[in-house]
């Protein structure tokens, strides 16, 4: 039976997705289901609502999903931001002066209105950023810029870059020691290269969901996660599952572990919950 008080998140990328970067039609329709008769699911991810919705666009969701690991609540139904943030002109200034590397192997979005753009410098990049550039080039959300001042064009509310692990690190701890913003550094769920993501002050996905929760009067919170950047949620949640193929710092900390991602186990989870 669903229980009115309960909010369910679940992570995406690793999670939800199957390997190959999709959500299967069975997930799809249980979730839907559910949904309909009253359980309160919603999703957190490092996506963008414009990344996430060509694959998680199928989950009618009647709360907000939480986008840009906490930056962006957003509608899944119609892609409309609700809520963001963005940077101030002092941490605009300052991301500026320190992200040297910025235009070599990062981008930066911004939001226009109610649009969000990537923006890069265009010339010549690492290799793994190039990777990017070449994979997402038909995306009209990529905008390429020729200086450093018009990839901070509109209102940028978060920056990233990739690359070697050998080559990211140093610059996420160069940014780390300001405590006006937040900073994730990890391993991309499919790749090798890896990812320093950085977003406004309380831009978490652990702290946007304990607003929603406390926005919408829920009592008890319930987690799926498989990455590093899940951590903060496992930690404020009453319960918190991890799927098979997580990492095994958050299986440590995990409520209890269930099905492989590929394997529809948060579906299969939740419709065996309605059912007890």
């Amino acid at each position: 039976m669903t229980d009115s008080k309960v909010l369910y998140v679940t992570d995406l990328d690793g999670t939800l997705m199957r390997s190959d970067i999709t959500i299967s039609d069975y997930t799809v329709r249980t979730i839907n289901a559910l949904v309909d008769r009253g359980m309160n699911f919603t999703y957190a991810t490092a996506r963008s609502i414009e990344s996430a919705r060509p694959i998680a666009g199928g989950l009618k969701l009647k709360l907000p999903v939480i986008t840009r690991n906490g930056a962006v609540l957003a509608d899944n139904n119609t892609g409309r931001h609700i809520e963001k943030s963005v940077f101030t002109a002092d941490e605009v200034q300052l991301l500026k002066e320190t992200l040297e590397e910025l235009p070599l192997c990062g981008f930066v979005s911004c939001f226009i209105g109610e649009k969000m753009i990537k923006t890069y410098m265009e010339g010549s990049h690492t290799e793994a950023f190039q990777g990017y550039i070449d994979y997402y080039k038909d995306d009209p959300m990529m905008a390429s810029k020729t200086n450093i001042e018009d990839m901070f064009c509109g209102e940028p509310g978060y920056v990233t870059l990739l690359g070697e692990k050998e080559y990211i690190r140093p610059i996420y701890e160069r940014v780390k020691t300001y405590q006006g913003w937040e900073c994730l550094f990890q391993k991309d769920t499919y790749r090798d290269e890896y990812w320093l993501e950085i977003c406004p002050r309380n831009c978490t996905k652990a702290k946007t969901i304990l607003k929603l929760k406390e926005r919408y009067g829920f009592e008890k919170l319930v987690v799926f996660g498989d990455a590093l950047n899940d951590i903060p949620m496992f930690e404020i949640a009453d319960e918190a599952y991890a799927v098979e193929n997580a990492i095994d710092s958050l299986k440590a900390i995990a409520t209890g572990v269930i099905g492989n991602n590929n394997e529809d186990c948060v579906a299969q989870f939740l419709k065996n919950i309605e059912a007890s």
